[in-house]
């Protein structure tokens, strides 16, 4: 996540941030989700469908605040937005990408049935924000393989049912 390396950022910033995430989402080029407390108080995680595959592909993105790990939020995150990709966005394939030295992160796909593929050398930023300095273990699942027993509504902008 690139742009967190330097988190805490000023109030500014962060606003502009998140116009930059929604102007992404309205133009179907990244479609990036907030993980909040069940009173909506706390914004504990984000996940997101990421466009930068290509064509029919998208990748899932995610992450949890270290005081919210260990109970399930990023599994259930990951398997509401792969119900989303595979079932709104209509796409064939799903991938998500992790550092190979994230053993949380590592167990979501595996959890939700992604089959482990590879692992590409030098791809991803490392912790301190240098760029392609990390592994990617990469996980993909195919239309076909989607176990829909994941409970959920979606709405669109205009708060249209569409799951």
């Amino acid at each position: 996540m690139p742009w967190a390396h330097d988190d805490p950022q000023p109030l500014e910033t962060k606003v502009e941030l998140l116009r930059a995430f929604r102007g992404r989402f309205d133009l179907g080029q990244d479609f990036v989700y907030g993980i909040f407390s069940p009173d909506e108080s706390e914004a504990v995680g984000g996940t997101g469908l990421h466009t930068r595959r290509g064509e029919g592909v998208l990748e899932i993105g995610y992450w949890i605040r270290a005081s919210r790990t260990g109970n399930g939020l990023c599994t259930e995150a990951t398997a509401a937005v792969t119900r989303v990709g595979f079932e709104v966005c209509e796409v064939e394939r799903i991938e998500i990408r992790v550092d190979p030295a994230n053993d949380a992160s590592l167990a979501i796909p595996r959890k939700l049935g992604f089959v482990e593929e590879g692992t590409l050398r030098g791809v991803l930023h490392d912790a301190g924000g240098t760029p392609r300095a990390s592994d990617a273990v990469v996980f993909a699942l195919l239309r076909g393989e989607f176990d829909r027993g994941v409970a959920l509504e979606a709405f669109d902008a205009t708060g249209e049912r569409v799951l």
